[in-house]
Parts: structure tokens; sequence; C-alpha cells
């Protein structure tokens, strides 16, 4: 049985990295993530080790790389593979899980968990167990086919609530993680994961959330001179699906990211909920914070996340020990959600070979037991891949689709708004993050990305015509077709 402490492990999906105001965000306010700051350790450069839902999470539960587990972008979750929940469960711990997990396509796995509060993002569907939507029947909310926003046209569109707060979905996460706290064994260490699909678009708050932040209160979205040259196949790709590549509305993109920022601080006036419900077992509980990917918001005349720019590539990262230690400490130490497995190994004493050398305890990263000069990321694989390497002071990206490489100096350009690649100043460092990319796949045999110690060439996909609407993706609730022959003669297929 296990001595180790607690662990919370709180995880939001698609929160940026600059959305907590004590790490310097003036426009937002967070005081509950702000006091976990003051009180634990903040990791300013930590990275997804993929910009999107399935394959990041799939390689925090695992601590393999998206290359290595096969899990690249949304498609399958290596569930043949051991879980931290499984390492955990092993070794004591009671595990429950609640909210958005997105293990693909298998939605209602339990992977390691003991029990599961089962919630996943968009309308209802038939068959498969969603906790979240047999409760909003059950308190008279049936016909919310859209509980967490409408999606298609309307996914970008900023929108308010169809649930009131007290049945809002991150209401109902917090509410579930504060009944198994109150609930759980007392004879075993607990791991609890407690999973918001917010700040995900569409960016809908309940009243008065909704209203907390105005459009003109916010800055316009980061579009720096000749930004279109630092975009690869995957931003076109995602604009395109979804609705945002039709010309440029200021006023709508700051009201977009006000709508998003509320999103984020009514998760964090539900993890104080939380916090509160612990009590002094606090003071014995690991507490970590963190995100799947980021969102661009707008940056780069972007939106959505598959890109390796930091508004969707960095995720915040915040861990509180065990009885407040090492408080106020800011690292700017590359680190990964890759980290995630063997931190919470080490934190339960559990003795075994980590899945993979690129993860490492953040207590030994923080503490400076270990120097690690790299991460590393990745979105798709042939001829859509998305590939970065990123140091302290460099980010080196490729894109097979584009054929084209990007590199970043962050000591003197941190807004990442000039590509050095083709700087002749820069060409030894450019050769070194090059080779340092591509020798890892090569020690892997991955040879989906390299070829011969080089880029592996692929003929170009096809994008849609720019002028068209080919492309766009619709994510209806299964009910739309029949609700709209009840409007008899105004419905037409």
């Amino acid at each position: 049985m296990s001595q180790g402490p607690n662990i919370l492990f709180v995880m939001t999906d698609q929160q940026r990295s600059d959305t907590i105001r004590a790490l310097g965000n003036r426009e937002i306010r967070t005081p509950v993530l702000d006091s976990l700051v003051q009180s634990g350790t903040a990791f300013t450069s930590c990275y997804t080790p993929s910009p999107v839902c399935v394959a990041a999470r799939s390689a925090t539960v695992t601590g393999t790389p998206p290359h290595l587990n096969g899990c690249t972008s949304n498609n399958e979750s290596p569930l043949h593979l051991k879980s931290i929940m499984q390492v955990l469960g092993e070794a004591g711990y009671q595990t429950h899980g609640i909210g958005k997990m997105h293990f693909n396509p298998q939605v209602d796995a339990m992977w390691g968990f003991e029990s599961r509060a089962i919630s996943e993002e968009g309308a209802r569907l038939g068959g498969g167990r969603n906790d979240f939507h047999a409760y909003l029947s059950e308190n008279g909310y049936s016909h919310v086919l859209d509980p967490q926003g409408l999606r298609s046209e309307m996914y970008y569109i900023p929108q308010p609530s169809q649930l009131p707060a007290e049945h809002h979905h991150s209401t109902w996460v917090a509410d579930r993680a504060i009944d198994f706290i109150r609930g759980r064994s007392r004879d075993r260490p607990f791991f609890l994961w407690t999973s918001f699909i917010k700040p995900h678009p569409p960016f809908e708050s309940p009243v008065p959330w909704n209203k907390l932040y105005r459009a003109a209160d916010m800055l316009p979205p980061h579009r720096p001179a000749g930004f279109e040259q630092l975009l690869s196949y995957w931003n076109h790709h995602q604009n395109r699906y979804k609705y945002r590549d039709k010309g440029y509305d200021e006023m709508l993109v700051r009201t977009i990211k006000a709508m998003y920022y509320a999103c984020i601080s009514f998760i964090d006036f539900n993890l104080g909920r939380i916090l509160e419900a612990l009590g002094p077992d606090i003071e014995n509980t690991l507490i970590l914070y963190t995100s799947d990917h980021g969102e661009m918001l707008g940056d780069y005349g972007s939106f959505g996340k598959r890109t390796m720019l930091n508004p969707a590539a960095r995720i915040p990262l915040v861990v509180r020990e065990p009885g407040g230690l090492n408080r106020g400490q800011v690292i700017d130490q590359p680190v990964s959600l890759l980290d995630v497995f063997p931190t919470f190994a080490a934190a339960a004493g559990v003795d075994m070979a980590m899945p993979s050398p690129e993860g490492a305890s953040l207590f030994e990263l923080a503490a400076g037991a270990i120097k690690r000069e790299h991460v590393y990321s990745q979105v798709g694989e042939g001829d859509i891949g998305l590939y970065m390497a990123a140091s302290r002071d460099l980010k080196y990206i490729y894109s097979a689709a584009d054929k084209q490489e990007w590199l970043f100096d962050l000591r003197v350009d941190p807004q990442e708004t000039k590509n050095w690649a083709g700087n002749s100043r820069y060409d030894g460092r450019l050769r070194q993050m090059r080779e340092r990319l591509i020798g890892r796949f090569e020690r892997d045999v991955y040879d989906m990305a390299v070829k011969d110690g080089a880029w592996r060439e692929y003929e170009p996909p096809v994008f849609p015509d720019p002028n068209g609407d080919d492309g766009l993706l619709f994510q209806d609730a299964p009910h739309l077709p029949e609700l709209l022959r009840a409007l008899g003669p105004y419905y037409e297929p």
C-alpha cells in the first residue's frame, strides 16, 4: 500500500499558457489559480507533446510521445499501453476520473480508473454512456441537445450558455469532484483526475459569467507584420473548417476573447470550490493544474490548435507540493506533459522504468537535478506531419505539408514575430535544431517523418479552393433533421 500523498490532477481543455493573472496577464481574473501559483511552482515554458486533444491526453496518460504510441491526432487512443492510472492503482491508490478524458473511440474505457463520472464534449448522441447528459435529463434539461454550446457555423461565435450556472458542465465537474473527496476511501490515498471541457469552443458561459468581460476591455489579437509567412498547412486547414477564413473582424475577435476568458474564470471559481472541499487534506495532496493544448484565439489570423506557435503549443502548468513547499517558484526550463507520468509515479513512490526517456519528474527538474535542453511536439504524420523541438532560447518547426521550416529566437523575439530560418547568421543554430529533431526520429526508427538523415518528402496535400466552401465542418446534433422536418413546409432537405 502506497504511503504517498493524495494526487489531484486538474486538466482544462484548450487553455493558453498566458491566461493566469499572477503570471502576467492583467486582463484576466483568476484569483484561485493566482493563489496556486503563489503557493506552488509555475512552469512557464511547458509545451504540449501534441497540440490536439486525443494525442495530448494519450501522451500524458502513457508517458510516451505521439510518434511512439501511435496517436498523433484525434485518432485511436493507445489503450493497449499502461496508463498512469493503472500504475497508481497497482500502488494502492483509489483512482477516479471526472469529465472529459477523450479516450477514442472507446469513450467509456476505464484504462486503470477504479471509477469514472463520464462526460465528453459535443451534442447528445445515441448509445454510449454520458453521465452529464443523464444528469441534465434528470433535472429537466433533456431539451438541451448541445449542452456545451452550438457548433458548426457557431463554433467560434460567442454565445450564452443554454444552462444556468448551477447546472453548467464546469459546475457539474466540480460537484462530482467534491462528492468524491467527501465520500472517498480513508484507508488509502486517492488519485483524482478532474477534467473540464472548457475553455474548448464554443465559448459559452452561464449568466452572469458571460458578462464578466467585455470586448471593449480586450486587446486585439497578436497579428505581427507578415504573420501570414508564419502559418503552416494546419493553420489554413483549421481556419477553413472552423468558419474563420473569410475575413477579419477585430471587434468580433475581441468579443470571442472576452467569452474565452469568462470560461476560464468560471473554471477558476469552481477550482476554488474543489480546493476548499479538500480542507486540511490539502496539506497531504499533490495538486497539478494544466491543459492539453492552447488556442490561437485570433493570433496570427488563426483559430484552434494544431500549430506549434506559442498560443497553441504552450500551456499552463502549476504544481503545488504537499505542505506548500517551494512557494512562488517560477521555472522557465522547458517541460512537457510527458513529465506528468513520472511526476505522479515519483510522488507515489513507484519504482519503475519510465515509459520514455523524454519524461522526467517535475520535482527533479525544478530542483535542478535534471538538466533538460529540449522538449518536442508533433501533430499529424506523413504528408501532414508537423514537428517541433524547443529549448529555452530556440524553437524549430518543420511542416511536411509545406516542405518548410521555421526557427524562432525566443531570447530576442519571445512573441514569435520573425522566422530566422532564412537568416545566414542563424545557419548553424538552424542546422543544430534540425539535426536534433531528425536524429530523435531516426533513433526511434520513425520513418513516417525521416528518411536517410533528412526530412521525408511527400506530395503536398490538396487544400480546398480558398474562395470556396468545401472543407467546412458540420457537427450538428443527430436530432437536427428530425427537428427540422417538424417545421413542415418551411423545411426542404
